[in-house]
């Protein structure tokens, strides 16, 4: 079989547009992935499981984990997430070189890995879902929570449920969405600049290795005494990843909260005043300015307190805070799509 690496000449070909420089064939490219990739995610959902390639690098790190937590001291986590990211690395080049042969091909392979690496659908769903249980059930509520937060919850009261729901779904507004694409724009803003198809390998690689540490961390990433040592590399590179986009995804909420006629000054105030009470540098963003927008507090018993007592916190906030959540993805998207368009255009 015979390979033909020329992607940029195919894609010329492909959309009959010669006469046009390739450097905008990629910017198509690059916005055809990242609107199909999103359309894939809310209509479908995640990818199967037998398919799913986070599904593959959890078993790559549950292999590698039982290897290197041997070695009790922080360099199993250095170990462990280089292992990581060499062997799916490797693995993601020799599937794209397989499929190089043919545009159409590398482009629905690159949107389905793509898709992999954000989940709005899911995130969406999970929290209306709680909302739904708790109308019916509280027990049944409290095992769909469950699923969602690492504390324990048997005895949470309704009021807890909404605030863990709320919680979790406005925390993974970060790196459920908002970080990979962040990142896969900052690589686009090089893309677009160049033919190189090495280029557009690249462009799908970063997103796709923040997934593997967002994994590392959500699998290790925790201060038990099997954990404290082989997590600390990943946690700490999850944090690092983390730092900005969080911060963004934070303004966000507030522009949301705006949009939705919700207390927009109240989100910000709460953003400055209280983002930072949680342990993790970069949660306590999103929670905060939601907390905010819809005046309610958000509580994690001995951990964190955030936002205001302004009043009781209901059922029907969850459903508020879905429809904040939606917004502040739906204006992120738009933003960084334009801002990547207006770029081109200048230069």
């Amino acid at each position: 079989m015979f390979y033909n690496f020329d992607l940029i000449n195919n894609f010329n070909i492909l959309l009959s547009i010669n006469s046009i420089n390739s450097t905008y064939n990629i910017l198509i490219f690059i916005l055809l992935s990242l609107f199909s990739a999103i359309f894939l995610d809310i209509i479908y959902g995640e990818l199967p499981t037998k398919i799913h390639p986070v599904v593959f690098i959890g078993s790559i790190i549950s292999f590698f984990k039982n290897i290197f937590i041997k070695i009790k001291n922080r360099w199993s986590g250095l170990f462990l997430t280089l292992s990581t990211c060499i062997v799916s690395t490797v693995l993601l080049t020799i599937l794209f070189y397989l499929f190089s042969f043919n545009i159409i091909i590398f482009y629905i392979l690159f949107t389905l890995i793509l898709s992999s690496t954000f989940s709005i659908r899911m995130l969406l769903d999970t929290a209306s879902d709680v909302e739904t249980d708790l109308k019916e059930d509280i027990d049944k509520a409290r095992q769909a929570v469950s699923y969602l937060v690492s504390r324990n919850t048997d005895e949470l009261t309704k009021e807890h449920i909404v605030s863990a729901t709320i919680e979790s779904l406005t925390e993974n507004i970060t790196d459920s969405y908002i970080s990979p694409v962040f990142y896969f724009i900052i690589i686009s803003l090089i893309g677009i600049f160049t033919d190189s198809y090495v280029v557009l390998f690249i462009l799908i690689l970063i997103p796709f290795n923040y997934r593997i540490f967002n994994t590392l961390d959500a699998m290790v990433g925790y201060k038990t005494d099997e954990l404290i040592d082989i997590g600390f590399v990943p946690a700490k590179i999850d944090d690092i990843l983390n730092y900005i986009p969080s911060r963004i995804a934070g303004l966000f909420v507030v522009l949301s909260a705006f949009c939705l006629n919700f207390d927009y000054k109240n989100s910000y105030k709460i953003l400055k005043r209280d983002a930072r009470n949680c342990p993790s540098p970069n949660s306590g963003f999103t929670m905060a300015s939601a907390a905010g927008a819809l005046n309610i507090q958000l509580i994690k018993l001995d951990t964190y307190i955030l936002g205001d007592n302004n009043k009781n916190i209901e059922t029907s906030d969850i459903g508020r805070a879905v429809k904040l959540s939606k917004l502040a993805i739906f204006l992120f998207t738009v933003t960084i799509i334009l801002f990547i368009i207006i770029l081109y255009v200048i230069l």
